[in-house]
C-alpha cells in the first residue's frame, strides 16, 4: 500500500478541512472516518490507514479545524455545533457517493466523544460506531479553577489560550520512540482556546444524554493501562447505549494510543473483522427496512 492522499474539504463556513485518505483498491467494502484526539492528528495513524486499506476499506482521518496539518484558527472551533457539522458534512459526501458502501465512524480519545454525538444525531450518516479508548470518562482535564476562568474567558475573550492538561508524552504511550515523537511533533496541539474547551465542556454534558439514541452496532477498544481513560466508568456508559450489537475488547497491558503499541496492527485487525461482521450487516439490514 503506497502513500495516502490528501483532501481538502471546504466546510459550509468557508474553513479547509484537511483529510488525510487511503484508498482501498477497487471498489471499498467499507468507509471509515476516523476522529483524532484533542492534540494528535491524521498523521499519528498511518499504520492504521495503511491496515485498514490493505484489508479493503477506505479510510479517512479528517484533523479537527485548528488541528494537525490545518494552521488557520489554531487550537480553536467556533462552537461545539460546528465540530459536529464538520463530520456530518464529511459523512455525508461519502453517503452521496451513492455506491452502497458503509460508513463506519470511529473515535479515538478525545475524538471518542463526537462519534458518540455523531452516531446519535445522525444515524442515517452511521452504520456502524467504534470507539478506540475513547475520552468519554478522563482521568485528566482542567482544574476548576481553570474551569472557572474558561468560563469568564468564554464570555469576554474566547480566543484566549490555555494549555492542553496532556503535556507528558508517558499518558500516551510506554515506548520511548513514540514519546519522542509526540514530545517533537510540530503538528501536535498543546493549547486551545477558551472557545474550544468550553465547547469540550458542552460536548460533555451533550454525550451524557446520547445513550438511548445510539443505536448502531458499537464496538469500544479500551486499554488496561490507560492514564488518561477511566476504562471502568467508560465501560458502563458504554453498556447504557440503545446498540443492538455492543462488543468489548480490552488490550492488559497496552497503554492509551494503541497506535504506538508494538504490535498496532492488533488492534487493526481486531477492528477489521468487527467491521466485515458488523458494518456491511447494519446498511444491508437498513436497506431493508427502508424497502
Amino acid at each position: 500500500m503506497g502513500e495516502p492522499l490528501v483532501e481538502t474539504q471546504a466546510a459550509s463556513d468557508g474553513y479547509p478541512i484537511q483529510v488525510t485518505v487511503w484508498p482501498a483498491a477497487g471498489s471499498p467494502r467499507c468507509r471509515v472516518v476516523v476522529l483524532h484526539g484533542v492534540q494528535s492528528h491524521a498523521g499519528w495513524y498511518h499504520r492504521l490507514g495503511r491496515t485498514l486499506a490493505g484489508a479493503g476499506f477506505e479510510a479517512h482521518f479528517p484533523d479537527r479545524r485548528g488541528s494537525g496539518s490545518n494552521h488557520a484558527d489554531r487550537g480553536h472551533t467556533p462552537s461545539a455545533r460546528r465540530l459536529l457539522v464538520d463530520i456530518a458534512e464529511r459523512l455525508q459526501s461519502l453517503r452521496d457517493r451513492g455506491d452502497g458502501a458503509p460508513i463506519a465512524l470511529a473515535g479515538i480519545s478525545w475524538g471518542g466523544k463526537l462519534a458518540v454525538l455523531t452516531a446519535a444525531r445522525r444515524p442515517d450518516l452511521v452504520d456502524a460506531l467504534a470507539l478506540i479508548c475513547p475520552g468519554l470518562h478522563p482521568r485528566v482535564g482542567v482544574t476548576w479553577r481553570e474551569r472557572l476562568l474558561i468560563a469568564r474567558c468564554w464570555l469576554t475573550d474566547r480566543r484566549r489560550r490555555f494549555p492542553i492538561p496532556l503535556s507528558d508524552p508517558a499518558l500516551f504511550t510506554a515506548s520511548p520512540e513514540a514519546q519522542a515523537f509526540i514530545a517533537t511533533d510540530p503538528l501536535g496541539l498543546r493549547s486551545a482556546t477558551a472557545s474550544l474547551l468550553a465547547a469540550s465542556t458542552i460536548i460533555d454534558l451533550m454525550v451524557r444524554r446520547a445513550p438511548r439514541k445510539v443505536r448502531q452496532p458499537a464496538l469500544l477498544m479500551l486499554a488496561g493501562r490507560d492514564r488518561i481513560v477511566d476504562n471502568a466508568r467508560t465501560r458502563a456508559y458504554f453498556e447504557t447505549l440503545a446498540s443492538r450489537e455492543p462488543r468489548v475488547v480490552e488490550y492488559p497491558e497496552a497503554h492509551h494510543t494503541l497506535e504506538f503499541e508494538p504490535d498496532p496492527t492488533r488492534y487493526a485487525f481486531d477492528l477489521i473483522r468487527w467491521l466485515e461482521s458488523h458494518a456491511a450487516a447494519n446498511v444491508a439490514g437498513a436497506a431493508r427496512v427502508v424497502s
